[in-house]
């Protein structure tokens, strides 16, 4: 099983986006330079178009890993190479810093989980007890791989809700949390926690059930650079970027919470 998930790291996820190549520090001998950074599968709408846009402002080719945050994290360990890292949620730095991985970083939005079900909610759901219900085929993240099926634990030991009775009505457990959108749309499962921002990517097929405040667990996401960064000074103003007022736009224009939500 071990083996399994050491391969599973090196399996697919990674995107080159080339942009830029004339901008400021770009060689004329070809010594174009190259961020490489590590994000989290459930950021993968906003972070493409905050390298899109920083790549080519600064004449910078970047090539994004996106993958589940644990998964990122064991690649990051064994290859020690790379610039940037933002999982899904802070918990994963916090990790990588505690390993003298990770050097400057900041917050910059929020993930929170929601309930996303088939279109017109035909088994009923209103909450997490219901994904309880005899009969719902139920999905969530694998919390080996993905931020948030770590996160789905804490929010059924947080309501009181034992792993034993979530597993008689889980049928499938994901490497990230996108393959959850995925399997609303293909009609395969009734329900999935996913991020409340991924979750508006397939309207279309599904409908998002909030969950109340004092029964979630909210996400924070953290952007870090990594010790080993070839790049540091390019990748330090990438973070800063990120969370700039542009960067905090474009996490906004994708429906991502840049305000922690309240307790109302």
């Amino acid at each position: 099983m071990r083996f399994f998930w050491v391969a599973m790291i090196f399996v697919g996820g990674l995107v080159v986006l080339s942009v830029g190549g004339c901008g400021d520090g770009s060689g004329a001998g070809g010594g174009e330079r190259e961020l490489l950074f590590y994000c989290g599968a459930g950021l993968s709408e906003p972070a493409e178009e905050l390298v899109e846009v920083f790549g080519a402002e600064h004449g910078v080719k970047m090539v994004t890993d996106f993958a589940g945050s644990e998964m990122l994290l064991s690649k990051i360990k064994l290859g020690r190479s790379g610039d940037l890292y933002m999982p899904g949620d802070k918990h994963y730095v916090e990790l990588a810093a505690g390993e003298g991985l990770i050097g400057q970083r900041r917050s910059v939005c929020y993930f929170v989980p929601t309930i996303l079900v088939q279109k017109g909610n035909p088994k009923g759901i209103a909450g997490l007890r219901d994904l309880l219900k005899p009969g719902v085929k139920l999905g969530l993240g694998d919390a080996r791989a993905c931020a948030i099926g770590r996160k789905c634990k804490k929010i059924f030991e947080k309501n009181g809700i034992g792993w034993a009775e979530v597993e008689k009505n889980l049928k499938y457990q994901s490497l990230t949390v996108n393959d959850l959108g995925v399997q609303i749309e293909a009609k395969s499962l009734d329900a999935v926690v996913v991020w409340g921002a991924v979750a508006r990517q397939f309207a279309q097929n599904g409908e998002a059930v909030s969950l109340p405040v004092a029964e979630n667990v909210i996400s924070t996401v953290d952007i870090g650079v990594l010790e080993f960064s070839e790049n540091k000074e390019l990748a330090e103003q990438f973070v800063e970027f990120v969370g700039s007022a542009r960067g905090q736009a474009i996490l906004e224009k994708h429906n991502y919470r840049t305000t922690e939500p309240g307790a109302g």
